[in-house]
């Protein structure tokens, strides 16, 4: 028998979500224009040094996706007060990681630093934790925050492939969990999904404004959160495959290196990028076999996270069968036991 309270609350999320949505990315989009003039007279700025003119751009950006995320959630609690507690949560979180952002931006923080914050930031999460889960599962949480929120930092640099990535990201993370029917978290995701559409506008190709510490970790902060709080863990790990491929490029090129240790791409005369004769090796510098436009090689990334978001909603559309499938279904009780395994 059909449960029509439930599909009836179901829709009353997925419309909330949408108009969240639809707020933050209004937000953000009448914010930046305002923020980029501040960020410039504040000096607070940077060098675009993929370019041959090496234009002057604003940094510190990610504030305006912040903001229009802050009212876009606001709105869902205001809204959906059932999810007042869970939002909240997220917020909070959202908040303190962009706070390190901030702190990041002006001052410089060393790799240990930043883990340990974002690891302090991600804490709050453990509150809306699933019930009776033991140690493992709850120090898990803040780790793979900080974690993820590393990750879609790394792979940055380029104009717009931090936002687009993000895009793609939390496209494939909102269609994933409404395929599986996780409503509840489609606030979040789609709050995060507009504020990033609308910075996306300034940030693209030539960019007017880098997003800075302060976006791409509080990116990487709401997919951890989304992925917890949906149990969407594994669809979130393959969306976020090409920045994990990127992190152990560098990492078994280089080892762990402060960003002042980096030896920047380099652009040619024909304003063309090329990698340097020394330094590190990423995923990006994969793509740069051939001296290629900064815009072509932001469309190839792009074009590889496109492919693991599609494969993420291709695991969401498939799962309940794999779920309903004998072996696997024993498979994954074994997973969640180890959840349990230091159970209080």
């Amino acid at each position: 028998m059909v449960d029509v309270f439930a599909i009836s609350t179901d829709l009353t999320i997925f419309l909330i979500s949408t108009f969240c949505g639809i707020l933050a990315f209004l937000i953000t989009r009448i914010t930046m224009p305002r923020l980029i003039k501040r960020l410039e007279k504040a000096n607070i700025i940077g060098k675009d040094i993929h370019k041959i003119s090496k234009p002057i751009v604003a940094e510190m950006g990610g504030i305006g996706i912040l903001f229009g995320f802050i009212i876009g959630i606001f709105t869902g609690i205001y809204l959906y007060p059932p999810l007042t507690f869970q939002l909240s949560i997220v917020l909070l979180v959202i908040l303190l990681v962009g706070i390190i952002g901030m702190v990041d931006d002006l001052l410089t923080l060393s790799s240990k630093e930043k883990f340990i914050l974002l690891f302090l930031a991600g804490m709050p999460l453990i509150w809306i934790a699933p019930p009776n889960v033991g140690l493992l599962y709850i120090i898990a949480i803040p780790i793979a925050l900080s974690i993820v929120a590393n990750l879609t930092n790394m792979l940055a640099g380029l104009n717009g492939i931090e936002s687009g990535l993000g895009v793609i990201a939390m496209t494939s993370l909102t269609i994933s969990c409404i395929i599986l029917g996780k409503y509840d978290v489609a606030i979040i995701s789609m709050a995060m999904l507009g504020s990033l559409i609308a910075f996306l506008l300034y940030n693209k190709y030539p960019s007017n404004v880098f997003p800075g510490d302060t976006g791409t970790l509080i990116i990487g902060a709401a997919i951890a959160a989304i992925a917890f709080i949906g149990r969407v863990k594994l669809i979130a790990f393959i969306i976020l495959l090409p920045n994990i491929i990127d992190a152990c490029i560098k990492f078994f090129s280089a080892g762990v290196m402060e960003r002042q240790q980096h030896t920047p791409t380099q652009v040619n005369n024909e304003g063309k990028l090329i990698i340097p004769d020394q330094g590190f090796k990423s995923l990006i510098r994969l793509v740069l076999r051939k001296p290629i436009s900064e815009k072509e090689a932001v469309r190839i990334i792009w074009g590889i996270g496109i492919v693991f978001g599609l494969l993420g909603i291709i695991v969401a559309v498939i799962m309940p069968n794999i779920i309903g499938n004998a072996t696997l279904a024993q498979f994954i009780k074994y997973k969640d036991l180890l959840y349990y395994v230091f159970s209080f």
